[in-house]
């Protein structure tokens, strides 16, 4: 089958006439200083990817280490190439990270994303957790990055996420695996439970230390927690998933 030519790769050390895609994830320093000691070494014909405005879809760390090097720029031109494209690309090599992806929408003026990581500073709890929080997913759920990534993430209630974690963060002191994603999750699950008393399971962490240990999941920890919220009660409460 005879091959076909369908672009051409073009070079250039006018670097002036490229220019950054709003809503890209930030140049790494630190990455694109050991691309550059390789590209010392070696300066490879791969080229970037611009679309028609000259706007850098792919390739923004080699295009730095070219210009700083004076290296000659190769590149291939796409029309129509936009962010939803740089994300698709960065996604299949994962190469982005929810911070990035975070970066990128807020910088595009997704308000719900420069809230999340408002909420990330603030609390200084996982990217899944607090996703699964601002969400109002109690469970926890995988399509919950999916959502993030391609900027459907919405915040059910801001303020009911904020008082969630601060109830959370109580149990700093007390246990080292506070932060822990399964903790969370489990402890998410007993703050939305209708019978369930805060104060009750903090004093139980302060009076008997050796009945907390880590778990594997969730499920355990909701166990765990169950158990020494009715340690020594009279009045049992059943916590568990129903």
């Amino acid at each position: 089958m005879k091959a076909k030519k369908i672009n051409t790769i073009y070079e250039t050390t006018d670097y002036t006439m490229f220019k950054a895609l709003d809503g890209n994830r930030r140049l790494n320093i630190h990455h694109a200083n050991r691309l550059m000691e390789s590209i010392t070494q070696e300066s490879l014909c791969v080229p970037i990817i611009i679309n028609e405005k000259y706007e850098v879809i792919d390739g923004q760390h080699r295009l730095y280490c070219w210009e700083k090097l004076s290296l000659p720029a190769y590149y291939v031109l796409v029309p129509g190439y936009r962010l939803p494209q740089v994300q698709r690309l960065n996604n299949n090599s994962k190469t982005w990270k929810i911070s990035d992806y975070a970066d990128s929408y807020c910088e595009l003026g997704y308000k719900d994303y420069c809230k999340y990581k408002e909420f990330r500073k603030m609390y200084n709890l996982g990217d899944y957790e607090s996703i699964a929080m601002l969400e109002g997913n109690i469970r926890g759920s995988g399509k919950s990055f999916a959502n993030f990534r391609n900027g459907k993430f919405k915040i059910k209630s801001w303020n009911k996420s904020c008082k969630e974690a601060e109830k959370i963060m109580q149990f700093k002191p007390l246990y080292d695996g506070w932060k822990r994603r399964s903790f969370v999750i489990a402890m998410l699950h007993l703050i939305n439970h209708k019978n369930f008393d805060l104060s009750r399971l903090l004093n139980k962490f302060e009076k008997f230390p050796s009945k907390v240990h880590n778990c594997v999941n969730t499920e355990e920890y909701v166990e765990m927690l169950n158990k020494l919220y009715n340690y020594k009660q009279s009045d049992k409460v059943s916590l568990l998933y129903n």
